[in-house]
């Protein structure tokens, strides 16, 4: 009878859902507390639930569930609720991906870092994406696998019991108080984790962390399959990918980079970026072996990557952070010269990541400079040749820049470079990201790619489908998205002359550095500094309360760039993401323009804020 009543009450939460839980990658700020992500959305959800409303108007008043779809959405956690509710568990219990790889190292990457044993028991195969010799040499993890018949065969263990099952129905889990980890492999669709029992909650929120920084959520569209699924109590209607959509995906990522190697293209940009790493790690372990690995990565760079790369180190002993400092009064080049003159006297291998334009400063270096520093020869300690660096170029904010062709600024570096799809390559309509490299670097791509496919982050068939529609209009969308910013920085400059814009010059832009995105340092009043940072954090709010006011069709407090329509803002321009260092965070708004907006009424309402300063 319960399990009756919650089917007809998701069958009508579906039919009358808000379109953006289905077709948005970033939701509204202004309804999110991030301290109870997932937690605020089922509380109140439930409240309706109790209430038996499911109106349009009650389910769009819902508060944010998480900001940005890579971490979860509404539909999500709606699954999570619905398997939570067939196995009277509690919901955060229940967290779906969509790796069917991750949430295994998920729970090998806690008991690592706890020094506990880990068992995996499993009844058919192994995902064939699961390499157990690469995760136990390359990412440290120590685990035994064990097949049994069925679940009842698995007895007490000191340590962890994740149990793996195919399943292609989603309903009540057959429970062993001996098994710690439920982890249901549906396909395509990703997997569900169900953590068993009160001694193992403690592990939610590291889990959850991972989904956050190395893979994503089951998307919102095979969150929809699976919900469908469950109402139904039906297999799940899996649906074949179309592989032509892989290949124009590739075929306009050539196009668009200029790269002649191949592209590899991943469920996120934090998924990209975790492949290249580990697969940077894997190399050096096969071919520097003993020598210690530097990551070096801007501390105030984007916090996924940011946060990611000091993940990565925290489990390696021979892994370590190096700091680049590159914003204000760093100069990028000066700094990465410095960092590799230290490392090579060390005859360590050094990994660089940087943001060209920097974020927030929108900031580029003297490419020639850094073209020099990257190739300069350096000597060892003990006046050996050093290790040259590999440098890896997030250029989420110029995605149309070449920086790899044959005869381009970084093709004699070696360098790989990746993009954020949720920016521009999908016009927000996704989270797929994608690397390429130059002809030096072209011999890493296949570890790259294996460390893609082990952890199943490979882009999903939906993703494909929305990048072969939006790639080839992205140059256009980025120039006419630059028009429209250039216009309304240079309306700021003149109406409030005492902010301090940070966008690309002209003369950057003339180069094709042509972004879409400015941060905004305004102006403030008090005497001392801690009056000046409160009063102009509250005018950053003001700021940003009145433009989602009174444009409510076209501004929205969220964080991404690259977007079809509409202007985004956020504050700090950094992260709104939990994970960068409080002292880091740059407390400026950032306003990122889309193709397709009016310009002019933005202008009249910045302006009427300038009046009421």
């Amino acid at each position: 009878m319960k399990e009756n009543k919650m089917f007809t009450y998701i069958k009508e939460v579906l039919e009358n859902m808000p379109s953006g839980w289905l077709n948005i990658t970033t939701h509204r700020l202004d309804l999110y507390d991030e301290k109870l992500a997932k937690t605020q959305f089922l509380d109140q959800f439930e409240t309706l639930y109790t209430d038996n409303n499911t109106s349009a108007a009650a389910l769009n008043k819902l508060p944010t569930a998480y900001d940005y779809i890579r971490l979860g959405h509404p539909l999500s956690c709606l699954l999570e609720w619905g398997i939570a509710q067939l196995n009277n568990l509690r919901a955060e219990n229940v967290i779906s991906f969509s790796s069917k790889t991750l949430p295994i190292l998920a729970i090998l990457r806690t008991n690592l870092l706890d020094s506990k044993h880990t068992q995996i028991v499993y009844t058919q195969e192994l995902p064939a994406c699961f390499d157990a010799d690469v995760i136990k040499r390359v990412y440290g993890y120590t685990f035994e696998l064990k097949k049994v018949e069925n679940s009842d065969d698995i007895s007490k263990f000191d340590g962890s019991t994740i149990f793996l099952s195919d399943q292609d129905k989603i309903g009540p889990i057959h429970t062993n108080p001996n098994i710690d980890f439920f982890i249901s492999l549906y396909g395509n669709l990703g997997s569900v984790l169900v953590v068993n029992g009160a001694q193992n909650e403690s592990y939610v929120s590291a889990i959850q962390h991972v989904r956050r920084r190395e893979t994503i959520a089951m998307t919102p569209a095979n969150s929809l399959t699976a919900l469908n699924a469950v109402i139904a109590q039906s297999a799940i209607a899996y649906k074949s990918p179309v592989e032509a959509n892989k290949t124009n995906v590739l075929q306009a990522i050539h196009k668009i980079t200029g790269a002649a190697t191949k592209p590899l293209v991943a469920s996120s940009g934090l998924s990209i970026q975790y492949a290249i790493l580990m697969g940077l790690i894997d190399n050096a372990l096969e071919n520097h072996k003993g020598k210690a690995i530097k990551i070096i990565v801007p501390p105030n760079c984007y916090g996924g990557t940011n946060d990611q790369a000091r993940r990565v180190a925290a489990c390696l002993d021979n892994v370590e952070i190096v700091d680049l400092l590159v914003d204000g009064d760093n100069d990028m080049v000066q700094s990465i010269d410095a960092v590799l003159s230290t490392i090579a006297h060390q005859d360590a291998v050094p990994y660089i990541i940087a943001e060209i334009p920097t974020n927030p400063r929108v900031e580029v270096p003297d490419l020639i400079k850094l073209r020099e520093v990257l190739s300069k020869k350096r000597k060892t300690a003990i006046g050996g040749t050093a290790i040259d660096p590999v440098f890896i170029l997030d250029q989420t904010f110029c995605p149309n820049v070449l920086f790899l062709g044959e005869d381009k600024i970084l093709a004699s570096v070696r360098t790989i470079s990746y993009v954020s799809g949720s920016k521009f390559p999908s016009g927000g309509q996704c989270t797929a990201g994608y690397c390429v490299a130059n002809k030096k670097t072209e011999a890493l791509l296949e570890k790259i790619e294996t460390h893609l496919m082990l952890c199943d982050n490979e882009a999903t068939p939906l993703q494909y489908e929305i990048l072969a529609k939006q790639l080839p209009s992205m140059n256009q969308r980025i120039h006419d998205a630059y028009k429209n910013t250039r216009e309304f920085v240079n309306f700021i400059h003149t109406e409030l002359p005492d902010a301090k814009i940070n966008f690309v010059s002209e003369e950057l832009a003339n180069q094709g550095f042509t972004p879409s995105v400015f941060s905004l340092d305004l102006p403030t009043k008090g005497t001392t500094d801690k009056e000046k940072e409160a009063y102009k954090r509250a005018l950053n709010l003001k700021l940003i309360n009145l433009m989602i006011t009174e444009i409510p069709d076209e501004s929205k407090f969220c964080v991404s760039y690259g977007q079809l329509k509409g202007c985004y803002w956020t504050v700090p321009a950094t992260s709104t993401q939990g994970t960068t260092k409080e002292g880091d965070k740059d407390y400026i708004v950032r306003a990122s323009l889309s193709p397709n907006l009016d310009v002019q009424r933005h202008k009249d309402v910045f302006l009427k804020f300038v009046e009421n300063i």
